[in-house]
Parts: C-alpha cells; sequence; structure tokens
C-alpha cells in the first residue's frame, strides 16, 4: 500500500454546539466560513465557551484527512508545529495513538486553536488562532520528510506563506510524490486567488474542491468548474454535499452520490474525510467511482457525530462495507 505524508496546521478543534447563530453576528464570523483570529479574539470567544459545552479533537484539514486514513489502516505521516504546552501534547499524543508518524516541531508560541461553531443545521463556523502552526517555515522542511511516500496532501489554508507551501511542494516533487491539495475554504481562495492557480497549474496532480470553493476558483458553477479544473490537474474532484461528487480524470466523468443520513449533526471534517476516503482508495489501487464511494461513506459517518472521531467499532464496519463495494 502507498504511504501518505501531509501537511497542515496542526491545530487542536474546541467544538461548540450552537441552539441559534446569533453569536456568529456578535464575533463577526460569517456563517460557514473560516476565519482568522488574534489572541484577543481567541480570550472573548473562551469566555463564550467557558459557558458552554465543548469537546476537544484534534483538527487541521490535513490533520483531519491523514487521521482518517490511518484509522483505515492507510500509512501516513504528518508534518506540523505545536507549542510545548498541553494543546501541543494532546495532538502529538492522538497521532502517535493512531499509528501515524508524526514529525512535528515545537515553538514557543502556544498551540493553534480552532474554535468551532456548529450551527443548529450542522454547518460549521471556525474562528482559528493559528498560534504556533503559523509559524512553521520553509526553512524548518527538509527533503528527509517526504521520503518513502507517494502522495503529499497539503492544505489550501497554507497559502499565508507562500514560501513555506512552494518550499514543501517542491520537496515532495523531488522525491516522486504525487501532490495532493484541498482548496480549503472559500474566502481563502478569493483572498489568494492568483497563487491557486498557480500551485495547481503548475505542480498539483490531484484537487479537492467543495462547491462554494470551486466557484471562488473559477467563477462557474460545479460542472463547469470541474472541466475547468481537470484541465489544470490529473484528477479534479467538486463536492456538492448531499447531491454527491463529481470527478474528472481526462475523459472519464464520474458521478458519485452522497450516502443519505437521518440527521446530520455536525459538517466539521466532511470534506476532509472525504480526501481521506478518496486517497485511501487511490492507495489501494481501486477505480476512481470506488475512491469516491469510500470517500462518501466516510463523509456520512463523520457529519453524524460531533468532531471528527469516529469509535473503533464504526472504522471496523466502515472497512467492511469498503470491502463489500
Amino acid at each position: 500500500m502507498d504511504k501518505i505524508i501531509g501537511l497542515g496546521n496542526a491545530l487542536v478543534d474546541v467544538l461548540a454546539t450552537l441552539n441559534d447563530d446569533s453569536i456568529l453576528t456578535e464575533m463577526e464570523l460569517p456563517k460557514g466560513s473560516m476565519q482568522l483570529i488574534d489572541n484577543a479574539k481567541l480570550q472573548v470567544i473562551n469566555q463564550h465557551f467557558s459557558r458552554m459545552k465543548t469537546h476537544l479533537a484534534t483538527g487541521g484539514s490535513t490533520g483531519n484527512a491523514i487521521l482518517g486514513l490511518a484509522c483505515l489502516g492507510a500509512r501516513t505521516g504528518f508534518i506540523g508545529k505545536v507549542g510545548d504546552d498541553e494543546y501541543g501534547s494532546f495532538y502529538r499524543e492522538n497521532l502517535i495513538k493512531n499509528g501515524i508518524d508524526e514529525k512535528l516541531l515545537i515553538c514557543d508560541l502556544p498551540s493553534g486553536v480552532a474554535s468551532t461553531f456548529i450551527s443548529p443545521d450542522g454547518e460549521r463556523t471556525f474562528g482559528t488562532y493559528l498560534g504556533a502552526a503559523s509559524t512553521l517555515k520553509a526553512e524548518d522542511l527538509t527533503p528527509a520528510m517526504f521520503q518513502g511516500y507517494t502522495y503529499f496532501l497539503v492544505e489550501g489554508y497554507l497559502v499565508q506563506d507562500h514560501d513555506m507551501i512552494l518550499r514543501a511542494i517542491e520537496l515532495a516533487k523531488q522525491a516522486g510524490l504525487q501532490i495532493c491539495i484541498d482548496l480549503a475554504s472559500y474566502n481563502i481562495v478569493e483572498n489568494d486567488l492568483e497563487f491557486f492557480t498557480m500551485l495547481v497549474r503548475d505542480y498539483v496532480d490531484i484537487v479537492f474542491a467543495n462547491e462554494e470553493e470551486a466557484r471562488a476558483f473559477t467563477g462557474k458553477d460545479a460542472a463547469e468548474a470541474l472541466k475547468q479544473i481537470g484541465q489544470m490537474c490529473s484528477i479534479a474532484i467538486v463536492k456538492v454535499g448531499a447531491r454527491g461528487s463529481h470527478i474528472l480524470k481526462g475523459q472519464d466523468d464520474i458521478m458519485v452520490s452522497a450516502l443519505p443520513v437521518s440527521r446530520v449533526v455536525d459538517t466539521t471534517g466532511a470534506g476532509d474525510y472525504f480526501a481521506a476516503g478518496f486517497l485511501y482508495g487511490l492507495t489501494c489501487g481501486y477505480s476512481l467511482e470506488k475512491c469516491g464511494k469510500i470517500g462518501s461513506m466516510l463523509s456520512a459517518n463523520v457529519i453524524q457525530v460531533v468532531g471528527t472521531t469516529l469509535p473503533q467499532h464504526k472504522w471496523n464496519e466502515i472497512k467492511l462495507n469498503i470491502n463489500t463495494l
């Protein structure tokens, strides 16, 4: 089985389920978006969280995907940066517990935290304090980090540091890895469209985007966006929520249905787990359609729990279902 290394913001998710969306307005957080916040705003959010029931989980887009891959049995690694604190230890221990080759660096800043607000309809909104995660620099990365892997997964959230993300992708390319990128959040794409376009056109082999991100990237609806992205890379995937996902490779245009769920609890990690399932299928040599079906299976399961942690019995069930596809 091929191995996958991921690079991302090593964040601890602190999740709270809302009765209504008024706090999003108060905090000036557009519903469904990811907004970077400073320490002062984090403290205000923490005051709200202190009066609410919260749930703790390791997070970050790539971190979620790598965790999903590891739980399926894939051989994985993760590169990130944390603080020398309780959250940093929590993150490292979770990687080790799940058999992920941890390549975590340490800095003096506090570990990054993604304050995650779950609306009554399951939509999630992030106020993200990057902290230590934001100090990962180009000079921290070495060729040895990428040796022995086949795929490199990187999240679009990292484009705040052009030099670092380019260094990572170039080192991965030099090591012969295929480059996979999840475009992240529509507002991130809009704010750095020229750089995203260059990355996909010149470096990336596999692109994951949801409908809003695809529109931000191309200015077109899902079907037309898929075609445009597909002309720039080897495999393009555009996820369209409850309608499923579109996969394009060359002339192969595949539609995979989403699995029905009785109740959406929290959409946190839905796209990340789709990427995990899809990439797991690739490491096993499955068809694109089966890869997409595995992605849909993981997405359907993770949106029925708060956060991105599924119990072991659920992973066992998923593996059995994969074998019957």
